[in-house]
Order: C-alpha cells, then structure tokens, then sequence
C-alpha cells in the first residue's frame, strides 16, 4: 500500500454496506445510512481491470 501506515489502516478499517453502499465504521451492527445488517469489509487489495 502507500507508504503511510497509520492512514492505510484507517481506510482499510471500513464496513461497506452492500445494499446502499455506504461507508461504516468497523465493527458496527447496522449501515448508518439505510440500516441493513448485509455489511462487508472494504478490500484491502485493489482489483485489477481486465
């Protein structure tokens, strides 16, 4: 990743919700934005375009 350690750990210290997409805090129960409970951790990798 990038050569700042403490920021890389907090953007990849996020739920995404995969209903609406927003991004959460980690370790929370519920999306703040439209309250589903189908969360995700963010990628810690990037995807690679074909």
């Amino acid at each position: 990743m990038g050569k700042f350690g403490l920021a890389d750990e907090l953007l990849v210290s996020v739920w995404v919700c995969r209903r609406c997409k927003a991004r959460n805090r980690a370790g929370v129960e519920k999306c703040r934005k439209c309250g589903s409970k189908y969360l995700r951790v963010k990628r810690k990798e990037a995807r690679v375009k074909k």
